[in-house]
């Protein structure tokens, strides 16, 4: 894929203080008490542009998509976004900790030239219409690019690498600690000589989109529609799968606005194409605990032995997992698609419970009143089994995360995983860098 460096705008810490203040996750988990919570934090937070706030009056002439564009002009005309004045690759690291064990994840952002799907660009999940339509009209009321895509690409020499850490032995030009303890540092990569390294080693390589895949597909839209020279090149940030730090956690399914849903015949409908173990519990809050613990480690066995597993918890207060026996409902389920498809647990459960048993259609998948799709952080599980007992939602779903071997062999194939089949963590904040066309 070509690459190259470029000058972003970035947040002066010179008129706006401390830069981690004006950061945000990616637009797409932001919920309504978060954005509340970033707008506190800053007048400068890039959630005013990405995420912004809707009114009752709002019409066609004055809209979230207006103030935004309101504001990056006004940031920029007050210096509180400044370009740099020279091209450059920016090295971001990120350090975490999950189940106590440390991790740090390189990343290099260049602008990549974009190209349809295929061979050099490669999707692993399906989009809904609707957030690429909100991409596209924050694009065009702004003619620049916010939020990070997530590339993927395999170099087990880690040039890229060993660059981004030298880099991160200087200065870094922002440094701060996220709300789940994520440490985010951004360098300068500005030496030619390492430039043209990064650029020489991505000429000949493939790429899988991780993440962001609304926001490329709307890069490629608008590259067609606008004309601007500039849109051919979208800025990207690309990890090399080589390193021990890409982490891949499950996204589970909350399912609700069943009309007419029973648990017990839900129980007896699953039962003819899956083996449905059923992990008894009590009212003790120990037990549930142990009983929730076992449903997990019995879906990861279940797992390694190549069979489809699925978590399930219900209204009674129960977990149960049920694992997938017989294969020829799948492949009578998507017979264009491949075995590595039909094997995977998002595609099962999709195609034969969301869609066979349920009857939820494309368009209620993409209703967070139908499906919530939650990242599997911590407590997520608990708040999940919460909304169950409590009745706000009638099921809940429990998947094992997607290995990187699944991943590589359905791209590879030319396919694209469900919704929401992929939580790679940490995600990669919005505002370090920004491209303005």
């Amino acid at each position: 894929m070509e690459v190259k460096p470029f000058k972003a705008f970035r947040f002066d810490p010179g008129v706006v203080g401390d830069v981690g203040r004006c950061i945000a996750p990616p637009y797409d988990v932001i919920d309504d008490v978060q954005r509340e919570e970033l707008y506190r934090r800053s007048e400068h937070n890039i959630v005013r542009i990405t995420k912004g706030k809707t009114t009752p009056s709002d019409n066609g002439q004055q809209n979230q998509y207006t103030r935004a564009a309101e504001f990056l002009q006004k940031w920029i005309a007050e210096g509180v976004l400044k370009p740099d004045d020279r091209d450059t690759i920016y090295g971001y690291i990120q350090d975490f900790e999950l189940d106590g064990v440390a991790y740090r994840r390189l990343t290099f952002i260049a602008l990549g030239k974009l190209e349809d799907f295929g061979k050099t660009v490669r999707p692993h999940e399906q989009v809904f219409a609707r957030p690429v339509q909100d991409r596209l009209n924050l694009k065009k009321a702004t003619a620049a690019r916010f939020g990070l895509v997530f590339m993927l690409y395999d170099d087990p020499k880690g040039v890229a690498d060993k660059i981004i850490a030298k880099a991160a032995a200087q200065e870094p030009l922002v440094d701060f600690v996220d709300d789940h303890g994520v440490r985010h540092q951004l360098s300068a990569i500005a030496d030619e000589g390492d430039i043209e390294a990064i650029m020489r080693m991505m000429g000949d390589k493939s790429v899988i989109i991780a993440d962001g895949h609304h926001r490329y597909t709307t890069g490629l839209t608008y590259m067609r529609e606008s004309g601007n020279p500039a849109a051919k090149y979208q800025m990207l940030a690309f990890t090399n799968t080589a390193q021990k730090g890409l982490v891949v956690l499950a996204t589970h399914r909350v399912v609700g606005g069943i009309d007419g849903f029973n648990w017990q015949e839900f129980i007896l409908r699953l039962v003819p194409g899956f083996t449905v173990m059923k992990i008894g519990n009590s009212p003790d809050p120990k037990s549930k605990e142990s009983a929730k613990q076992y449903m997990l480690k019995m879906m990861r066995t279940v797992q390694e032995r190549d069979e489809t597993p699925l978590g399930i918890y219900l209204g009674d207060g129960n977990f149960y997992v049920a694992v997938l026996k017989d294969k020829f409902l799948m492949k009578a389920a998507a017979p264009d698609k491949s075995e590595a498809w039909r094997t995977l647990d998002v595609s099962v459960l999709q195609k034969l419970i969301l869609e066979g048993l349920l009857g939820l259609t494309e368009e209620k998948m993409g209703n967070s009143d139908h499906v919530e799709y939650v990242k599997d952080m911590p407590n997520a599980i608990d708040e999940i089994i919460a909304r169950i007992d409590s009745g706000l939602k009638q099921i809940a779903f429990f998947t094992n995360p997607v290995k990187m071997k699944q991943l590589a062999r359905i791209t590879d194939a030319g396919e694209r995983m469900p919704h929401k089949s992929t939580y790679f963590y940490p995600k990669m904040y919005t505002g370090l860098t920004i491209q303005k066309l």
